[in-house]
């Protein structure tokens, strides 16, 4: 295992940054476990300042610690991508509609300009194309102005992202062939739609991702 270094900021955010990071590429899977020591050698930190990361990441949702048997990484069970995805679709709904409301011009040309990257680049894979989605939606609740519905994005966001990597990795086709569709027309309804077809729609949006997923962890 090799992991960058961690500048000499704020010491358990950067490692929560790292170790974050090493979950999204893969370095760490879903149930892999995360042993202070060795975070703390290859961070070049204290295991204190790992502790405390690892701690952020626990409220993230993204690891889990247990008494006597340390912590891991979450993994991917059918209860949790239904609950997850269940809160989630109930608040890019809010998002959505609060956001076509609220929007400026330029938060409504950021959302189209994310779309428009999306189809330039959707050659460079799923893993990159899910960080446009991401970002999509993180400019989606921003553009809502509501900052009680950004930190409630904040607390699932983590868990979202390990969970479409998931979805991506069983099924990389079935994600490329909806992601710039789905963007565009979320995208086209926040700015000028019917409210009730933007609300079902940002629904559904959440639904197809949970209903794909769960597929999978079924068959498995």
């Amino acid at each position: 295992m090799n992991l960058p270094r961690a500048a000499r900021r704020g010491l358990a955010e950067e490692s929560a940054d790292r170790i974050r990071d090493a979950i999204f590429d893969g370095t760490f899977p879903p149930g892999a476990p995360l042993r202070e020591v060795d975070l703390a050698r290859d961070l070049d930190v204290s295991r204190g300042s790992v502790r405390e990361g690892l701690a952020l990441l626990e409220r993230e949702g993204l690891v889990h610690s247990a008494w006597h048997r340390g912590t891991t990484v979450i993994d991917v069970t059918a209860r949790d991508v239904d609950e997850v995805y269940t809160v989630r679709a109930a608040l890019d709904r809010l998002a959505a509609v609060t956001a076509m409301a609220r929007a400026s011009s330029d938060e409504l040309a950021a959302l189209d300009e994310i779309v428009a990257t999306m189809v330039a680049e959707i050659d460079r894979g799923g893993p990159h194309l899910l960080a446009l989605d991401i970002a999509f939606h993180d400019a989606v609740y921003a553009a809502s102005g509501n900052s009680r519905l950004i930190q409630a994005w904040q607390a699932v966001r983590s868990q979202v992202y390990l969970f479409q990597l998931r979805r991506i990795e069983v099924s990389q086709h079935e994600y490329l062939a909806h992601v710039t569709g789905e963007h565009r027309d979320l995208a086209e309804l926040i700015r000028d739609g019917d409210k009730e077809v933007l609300a079902r729609t940002a629904e559904e949006h959440v639904h197809s991702a949970r209903r794909a997923l769960l597929a999978h962890l079924a068959r498995r």
